[in-house]
């Protein structure tokens, strides 16, 4: 006669969940803001609707992963940064209409639930939301053995902001004659990763504690370097109506990105050579055969951010930006066209300006 079974059995650890959630609690509370009415562990977060100073609050909201830097992150046994990367990411997306975060939710998915893994993640994560005015007011753990390994997690996140409507970035005021500024990123954010991967560690065999001193240090750490949340250089701008639209260089890199808020009549030139090329691009360029234009595509490039702006209102964002501290990068304009990125290329070629 066969055994009792339990949902232990079969690979799930409820009380491990329970012991992990403990902490995830502790960390969504430091997050919450006064317009948090609930606890973690309800069915639902609750979120007071009361916008001072929005006269018609138009909410705004986004959804988005990690991809595959999270194999970087559990070779390196180091996980608060991609939930930190997580936060910052979707933060940018709804930024670049013009919301400011409101609300953050997450999704842990795990073969096997190991609570410090588990926490720390979330540590992330609500150390970002701190830094963003965001709360982390709930998510969801799903332990799933024989679909992911014992050692995976997966994440996801999803975000609700706020932006008075006619503060709203759509990219409808564009006008040929604007100029393009680009805000430095710190590394490949949370793009391209799986290319990265490929070239340094299947096609050149390094290990990920592999020290290169031409990319700026060991491998594992280059790669985890921070998705960077722009909201606190840009929000006074959104709220000075300063630019006519935001681009979040993410998965498409300039290619693919800056056309999402430019009109079809309208194309954006690009000037390469007009900000430095971070070290990592550089070496994935030169070891790993890949195309200048494929490169422009996958990578952000060392751009995050791009502004499109009128002239008359550079010198303004020029100013604020200096006063802040804030790294800025004239890279282009705007011309006639249909609704696509040019590139500028240096008489010496692509190969020249990345390397």
């Amino acid at each position: 006669m066969a055994g009792k079974s339990s949902y232990r059995d079969s690979g799930v650890n409820i009380d491990a969940q329970d012991e992990a959630l403990r902490e995830v609690r502790r960390i969504a509370r430091g997050t919450f803001t006064p317009n948090v009415i609930s606890e973690i562990g309800l069915f639902g977060g609750l979120f007071r609707a009361s916008f001072e100073g929005v006269d018609k609050p138009v909410l705004v909201s986004s959804t988005d992963g990690v991809g595959t830097k999270i194999r970087v992150a559990q070779a390196m046994r180091i996980h608060d940064t991609v939930g930190y990367d997580l936060v910052c990411h979707c933060v940018n997306d709804i930024l670049v209409q013009g919301a400011r975060p409101l609300f953050f939710l997450d999704y842990y998915a795990t073969g096997k639930l190991k609570p410090p893994v588990m926490t720390d993640v979330v540590r992330g994560m609500g150390r970002a939301c701190s830094e963003n005015g965001c709360a982390l007011i709930g998510g969801e753990t799903a332990e799933m053995p024989g679909f992911y390994g014992d050692d995976d997690y997966d994440i996801a996140g999803f975000i609700v902001g706020v932006v008075d409507e006619p503060k709203l970035i759509d990219g409808k005021q564009v006008r040929e004659g604007d100029v393009l500024l680009g805000l430095p990123s710190v590394g490949l954010h949370t793009n391209g990763y799986s290319l990265a991967r490929r070239i340094l560690f299947e096609k050149l065999g390094h290990d990920h504690q592999t020290i290169l001193p031409r990319i700026g240090g060991k491998i594992g750490e280059v790669l985890l370097a921070p998705h960077i949340s722009y909201l606190a250089p840009l929000m006074p701008l959104v709220d000075d109506h300063a630019f006519h639209a935001l681009a979040h260089i993410t998965g498409g890199g300039l290619t693919d990105n800056v056309p999402r808020v430019l009109p079809d009549s309208l194309d954006a030139v690009v000037k390469l050579g007009s900000w430095p090329v971070l070290p990592i691009f550089k070496y994935l360029f030169e070891h790993g055969e890949v195309e200048a234009a494929e490169m422009l595509r996958v990578f952000n490039m060392g751009i995050g951010m791009v502004l499109i702006a009128a002239p008359e209102k550079v010198d303004a964002i020029s100013k604020h930006f200096v006063r802040i501290g804030q790294k800025f990068f004239f890279i282009g304009n705007v011309v006639k066209g249909t609704g696509k990125v040019r590139y500028d290329v240096p008489p010496s070629g692509y190969a020249s300006w990345i390397e």
